[in-house]
């Protein structure tokens, strides 16, 4: 309530008498009328200022848009923190540097007044233009690269490292003025009621640590007109570094909520619609009519081969009603005993009554069943640790097709022992 007061009663009159400045034609533009005050209440000030700019966009981007954002160089960053730390680094090495910059300028005026009358600028340009290089390189290039390192490190900590050259990509189609556009993102919106508070409160940070060090030096600056001059410039030159140090460091500070503001309205800005989701999700998975699909034509692979297949297995394990899982064991060509089908409820049926037809015998283990039919793909061996239970499954179905109870015993046991170890060796015991 105390928010949309302060704007009711402050900002609304306000925005109403800068508006009424304009031109009639972007008074009269239809992009401005949902966020204007009105001559009859200029405290309205409409709520969707403060909404998102793009409705209906209420899902949060997705890893791939903003991979893609990112690739375009489109990046959340505070412009606040690169200024800052592009303030505070030169002025550091402005101050550590001091002395020597000062003995630079010394010796280059020095050896520019010595030319005074002993040389003709115009005959001998040469040299005279070779030292001022030279002197020119010693007093900006320490400075500069410290610029460039302090930008490349203040870009870097927030985003990473990126290159992206469409940022700087000429698009023709923003010559054309868009002042309802404009208008709507600079003063009618939260970005630029941010941006103009944040200026409000830089300027007041400026002025306030301004006059603070002035007021604190002040006795000394004004005896300065009574003193020599080096020790005065000397003095102006540290008051000078530390006010740009101290405000260097106040911008530094600020520099943090406005971060958090623009990753909050960079993340704003690329949230997706429904609409958008679904279409992303048809480009990364496919169209799920052509999935359905495709499942329906592998559920009828399946099922054909399954006629195939089961008929050559050795035993079918089940649940009983759910779960069937066809096993066979071809000692010359198999390591171990492979899954050859399987299936849960109506496929589980089919491969009984298959089994059944064919008459491949079926054994009820409703924990191997399951444990198969999750951790066992179609074509694939059985694992190690299945090895004893599969060993005295196919001891008993061996033991009712001989007949023979004494030997089915001894298979058991042979099975269990030998599956156990490794699948060769336990396949031999059968």
């Amino acid at each position: 309530m105390l928010f949309q007061s302060f704007f009711s009663n402050t900002l609304g009159p306000f925005l109403f008498s800068v508006i009424s400045l304009f031109p009639p034609c972007l008074r009269g533009s239809s992009a401005l009328h949902p966020f204007l005050p009105s001559a009859d209440n200029p405290g309205r000030v409409d709520l969707q200022w403060f909404a998102a700019e793009d409705e209906g966009r209420t899902e949060e981007p997705s890893e791939t848009k903003l991979r893609k954002a990112r690739e375009e160089g489109r990046v959340a960053k505070s412009q606040e923190l690169v200024a800052a730390v592009g303030l505070l680094f030169p002025a550091v090495t402005l101050l550590l540097l001091g002395g020597y910059m000062a003995s630079t300028m010394r010796d280059m005026l020095v050896y520019y007044l010595g030319l005074v009358g002993k040389t003709d600028i115009a005959k001998d340009s040469g040299p005279v233009a070779a030292a001022f290089f030279s002197y020119f390189l010693r007093l900006t290039l320490p400075l500069a690269l410290v610029g460039v390192v302090g930008a490349i490190f203040s870009n870097v900590l927030q985003v990473g490292f990126v290159f992206s050259a469409k940022p700087i990509t000429p698009d023709f189609s923003k010559i054309v003025p868009r002042f309802g556009q404009y208008f709507r993102r600079t003063l009618f919106s939260a970005e630029g009621l941010f941006n103009l508070a944040k200026s409000l409160v830089k300027i007041a940070i400026i002025g306030v640590m301004a006059f603070l060090t002035i007021q604190g030096e002040f006795d000394k600056l004004r005896r300065l007109f009574e003193g020599p001059f080096w020790p005065s410039a000397t003095f102006i030159f540290s008051l000078t570094m530390r006010l740009v140090i101290e405000v260097a460091a106040a911008l530094l500070v600020l520099s943090v909520p406005d971060y958090i503001f623009q990753r909050r309205q960079y993340m704003e800005s690329l949230k997706m619609s429904k609409e958008e989701v679904k279409e992303e999700r048809k480009q990364q998975e496919g169209d799920p009519l052509i999935k359905s699909r495709l499942r329906e034509r592998m559920r009828e692979l399946l099922a054909r081969n399954m006629a195939v297949n089961v008929p050559k297995a050795d035993v079918v394990i089940t649940n009983p009603t759910h779960y069937a899982i066809a096993l066979e064991w071809n000692r010359e060509k198999m390591a171990a005993p492979t899954v050859t089908a399987k299936g849960v409820d109506e496929a589980a049926q089919r491969i009984k009554r298959i089994a059944l037809e064919a008459g491949v015998p079926m054994v009820e283990n409703r924990p191997l069943a399951r444990a198969l039919y999750a951790e066992v793909e179609i074509g694939d061996a059985i694992p190690e640790k299945f090895y004893q239970a599969i060993a005295a499954v196919l001891a008993h179905v061996y033991a009712q097709e001989r007949g023979e109870a004494g030997l089915a015993g001894e298979a058991a046991l042979a099975g269990v022992d030998a599956l156990a170890g490794a699948a060769s060796p336990a396949m031999a015991g059968f």
